[in-house]
């Protein structure tokens, strides 16, 4: 899977009634395996430009266009909100920067939940390789108030990959670690997507991390709005 993004533009109320343009992207493209760091600041439009590419918010104009080979070529901008969510569920997994982890299951019915918006069975053998993966083969079973900050995150990358999916887009995954863990669980991300053959987006605004990947880019670079966006946030 590729994409490419061409002519993206997405703005948003200001508290006076007045548009902002938050993302104005003339091009991106993003080859099928490919991992790749975005470097933005707070304002840069880095949540929404990774909203935008995962189909969670429609933009205003442009081309949001996944190349699956031979099931076609599928432009995000151009679907309803239903369509987007059920092509999400299939070929892209997401990262965020906190957890997000429901309290009241496991470890392991975190995962297996992940895989219960694609209208597939769900795979408790992959769930489980992917917890031990992340090194919680022997925590499947803990609820997220048992595991530290560190582990919760790694299952959110276990779920995050639990359907396989074609681009994995990290939004700030390992800001709220510590320098120890960080590198951890980028490490993971990394050889995981690289396992499944999935592409990475990730956004961060640290150097350090950024160089990790075998490509880096500037979201001052690549959004033409990042001096402009400050709505808050459009981050």
């Amino acid at each position: 899977m590729s994409l490419r993004i061409t002519d993206l533009k997405k703005t948003f109320f200001a508290p006076d009634g007045s548009r902002v343009p938050v993302v104005d992207v003339p091009s991106f493209e993003l080859a099928a395996g490919e991992q790749t760091a975005l470097i933005g600041s707070s304002g840069s439009g880095k949540t929404t430009l990774l909203h935008l590419i995962a189909g969670i918010l429609r933009p205003e104009s442009g081309r949001i266009a996944y190349d699956l080979g031979e099931k076609g070529v599928f432009d995000l901008a151009a679907m309803d909100e239903a369509p987007r969510d059920v092509f999400r569920g299939k070929h892209v997994g997401y990262v965020f920067q906190t957890h997000h982890l429901l309290p009241g299951l496991t470890a392991l019915e975190n995962v297996l939940l992940g895989m219960s918006f694609t209208g597939r069975r769900a795979d408790r053998p992959w769930a489980e390789r992917l917890l031990s993966e992340v090194g919680l083969g022997d925590r499947l079973h803990y609820r997220p108030e048992k595991l530290s900050l560190g582990q919760q995150q790694r299952v959110a990358v276990a779920r995050a990959l639990a359907n396989r999916p074609r681009l994995v887009l990290a939004d700030e995954p390992t800001g709220a670690l510590d320098p120890s863990n960080a590198g951890s669980v980028l490490r993971l991300i990394s050889t995981l997507c690289a396992e499944v053959n999935a592409a990475l987006i990730l956004v961060t605004h640290d150097m350090q991390i950024a160089a990790r990947l075998p490509r880096s880019i500037s979201l001052a670079d690549l959004n033409r709005a990042a001096a402009v966006a400050t709505v808050g946030g459009a981050t």
